[in-house]
């Protein structure tokens, strides 16, 4: 598909609520599908056409590690109670009500943390577009319009763990880094620690938590093993399906 961010850019700009409040775009997949790259291409597509759009991630209402330690929550982080959904629910409501100061915290892959007192100050949106892999499930009706990343199981493994061993080999030059801890081990080893990772953690988040929330879509992004969109599934009524559900 040639510009899947400029279509979705024009359906999401269709959805134009009668109260002139910004419209409010999620964006969900698994761990590693794309989510955040496509996020930015749509907010890019929409500016180009004169919509001012910012990106936000739902990493960023991540309970601190700290916090999640303390809960015995630090295993099943990404998963829907590792997420303040109360606060994230509360800045969606705070955009759809034009309140003219709405600020989000930061997350940094990197640290593997939500970044403290750094928040991100969004500007006079027409449009703001939320991705993380529960921005379908954790925001319910709140959502203009629903986006989901599909890709098969293998590609979504393959590209975590690109990711990951990418991560740690920066790491090599960064000493505040997370992945700084993995900087000893072998090529293999790192590759195997991913793919635990992956299957441990990811792969169960996204069978059970994640995938779900496909059936909430109003149109489903489905990627091929290069991470090219090879189909866009515009789905209708996805409402009625949705009304009054957060899994």
């Amino acid at each position: 598909m040639t510009d899947a961010p400029g279509l979705l850019a024009e359906l999401a700009a269709e959805r134009r609520r009668d109260d002139g409040a910004p419209v409010v775009v999620g964006i969900a997949g698994a761990v590693a599908s794309g989510k955040s790259t496509l996020a930015e291409a749509i907010a890019q597509r929409a500016i180009a056409n004169g919509t001012r759009t910012d990106v936000v991630s739902t990493d960023g209402f991540l309970f601190p590690n700290a916090e999640l330690m303390d809960r015995g929550l630090f295993a099943r982080k990404g998963f829907p109670e590792s997420y303040d959904v109360d606060a994230l629910c509360a800045f969606v409501d705070a955009v759809h009500s034009e309140t003219s100061e709405v600020s989000v915290p930061r997350y940094s892959h990197l640290t593997y943390d939500v970044v403290a007192g750094e928040p991100l100050a969004l500007g006079d949106d027409a449009s703001v577009v939320v991705e993380g892999v529960n921005a379908l499930g954790a925001l319910g009706d709140r959502l203009d319009f629903a986006v989901y990343v599909h890709a098969e199981e293998k590609d979504l493994e393959r590209w975590y763990v690109e990711r990951f061993v990418e991560l740690c080999n920066e790491a090599v030059t960064d000493e505040d880094s997370f992945y700084r801890q993995f900087v000893g081990m072998s090529q293999s080893e790192v590759d195997g620690l991913a793919r635990q990772v992956w299957r441990g953690v990811n792969l169960v988040n996204l069978r059970e938590c994640i995938a779900p929330t496909q059936a909430f879509a109003d149109c489903v992004v489905v990627k091929g093993p290069d991470h090219a969109v090879t189909n866009v599934e515009i789905r209708e009524h996805r409402d009625a399906n949705r009304e009054g559900s957060r899994p």
